[in-house]
């Protein structure tokens, strides 16, 4: 199986976006229908907010951190200059 190419994943399919937000639709259903109660509905929204707030720092640190990036040599034309 060939290495996953994580550069070009959307940061959707990386962070596993549409399962959260299938997962939240499945919880409204789930209220709706007396399943769950409106206090663990809450919980759970609670927690999908924490990890859309955690997706939003994420992104926020992807752009700061390419906006200053500068590319660089293949590893296979860097040297190793400690031993000298």
């Amino acid at each position: 199986m060939n290495e996953r190419d994580y550069a070009s994943t959307p940061v959707s399919d990386e962070l596993n976006l549409k399962e959260i937000i299938r997962g939240l639709a499945q919880d409204l259903n789930h209220l709706r229908s007396g399943e769950i109660n409106p206090a663990e509905a809450h919980a759970r929204a609670n927690i999908a907010k924490q990890i859309w707030n955690g997706a939003r720092i994420y992104l926020q640190a992807i752009k700061t951190l390419e906006k200053d990036a500068k590319p660089i040599s293949p590893a296979t034309e860097i040297k190793d200059n400690r031993g000298e």
